[in-house]
């Protein structure tokens, strides 16, 4: 079965504590990002509201934390992440979660 990161950018308030995370578990420098955070905006919605959207997208880094996930662990930016806006799971049982255009899922190659 394929596993799978599924992330709702509706709630990513780009902390960046996924970044932080992925790098301490792997060992990465500064530099370096199994996962990273992309920002739109600033969008001017009206005189005086500005909205931004936080996006973390995985790299090609990204091996979903596999060491962890045999031991049975949840991946580390989903364990830290402080929005609790990603899950880790079975890609089908991810998929069924999708209610809204802003959930992407990435599966495991």
């Amino acid at each position: 079965m394929a596993h799978g990161l599924l992330i709702d950018y509706q709630y990513c308030s780009g902390c960046h504590t996924c970044e932080v995370a992925c790098q301490q578990e792997h060992g990465y420098d500064a530099k370096t990002l199994g996962i990273e955070i992309k920002t739109l905006g600033p969008t001017e919605l009206d005189n005086r509201k500005w909205q931004y959207d936080f996006i973390p997208t995985p790299t090609a880094l990204c091996d979903h934390c596999q060491d962890r996930v045999e031991k049975g662990k949840v991946p580390s930016c989903v364990k830290h992440c402080q929005a609790g806006c990603m899950s880790f799971g079975e890609v089908t049982d991810l998929a069924k979660k999708i209610d809204r255009e802003k959930m992407v899922l990435f599966a495991l190659k």
